[in-house]
């Protein structure tokens, strides 16, 4: 599906269509994912709200017709219409009578909903997830400026400790802090390796719980591993917007992957692991 065109939040009755994708294949498993559990409306549903966040789709941006969107996802029209029943009980999307649907937030991963604990558990991850991403989106920025060459060789180091560990069959989680506390000794000043070093815990905890749902899924490794090497490429390239963009990038992927996380995951592992992030550290 091509983006899916934006409109005004303040948008009126529409007096012309949005512009309708062309359909492609029917094909259930874009971006790499399947879909696996629950019923073909609520992994359509969970599909086409991870659209509408990959898109950058504002509140009040319109969808597609029905007839468009069934299309894409390769269903009927019927199941098309539960998916978006779905969303709209989760008060993520709404109609507007003569209008059409529209977006009214990004919203919670519906996989997670149900257990009020782990809901709790899996937005403490999330909301660190943000904390981070500003965090170290700007280290990275200051680290391409500033880092010299003895720098650069502990960062380039350091990431290949994290991929060799993966492929040892490990988490990596300490040498995804120790990567990211190289980056941030690079930038020459000592108080950002120390804000690191304040949320060393919480980030372990919270790598553990995004590794492990990484290593369910190999499209998500190699994302993480691309992710990583994009980032250290713009430091040796001595680029801060493309490092800043690289890192920002980086933790919203992060996100994106907690978000499609399924059911079993947060019912078994995922959510023992998110857990003991809000045990921890609350939310």
């Amino acid at each position: 599906m091509e983006r899916m065109t934006k409109v005004p939040a303040t948008i009126e009755p529409a007096t012309s269509a949005p512009a309708v994708p062309p359909a492609p294949a029917a094909d259930a498993d874009e971006g790499g994912g399947s879909f696996e559990a629950g019923t073909l409306g609520e992994r359509v549903a969970e599909k086409l709200q991870a659209k509408i966040r990959s898109d950058g789709l504002a509140p009040g941006t319109r969808l597609p017709s029905e007839h468009a969107m069934a299309q894409h996802f390769g269903v009927s029209r019927t199941v098309l219409r539960e998916a978006i029943a779905l969303l709209k009980a989760d008060g993520v999307l709404t109609a507007r009578k003569g209008s059409g649907t529209f977006v009214c937030q990004t919203g919670f991963p519906r996989a997670a909903r149900g257990d009020p604990l782990t809901e709790q558990s899996v937005q403490s991850l999330l909301n660190l997830t943000e904390v981070r991403r500003g965090l170290e989106a700007e280290i990275a920025a200051l680290a391409a400026v500033r880092r010299t060459p003895g720098q650069l060789a502990e960062i380039e180091h350091a990431l290949r400790r994290v991929e060799d560990a993966m492929r040892a069959g490990g988490d990596g989680v300490e040498e995804d802090v120790l990567f990211h506390l190289c980056i941030a000794g690079a930038t020459g000043n000592p108080y950002w390796g120390r804000l690191v070093e304040m949320f060393a815990q919480p980030i372990r905890l919270a790598v553990k719980v995004t590794r492990a749902n990484e290593a369910r899924r190999q499209d998500f490794a190699n994302q993480v591993r691309d992710e990583h090497e994009k980032i250290v490429a713009a430091i040796v390239a001595g680029d801060p917007d493309r490092a800043r963009a690289a890192a920002g990038d980086h933790l919203l992927s992060v996100a994106e992957r907690v978000r499609l996380a399924d059911r079993d995951f947060w019912s078994g592992s995922g959510g023992e692991l998110a857990r003991d992030l809000v045990k921890s550290f609350g939310r």
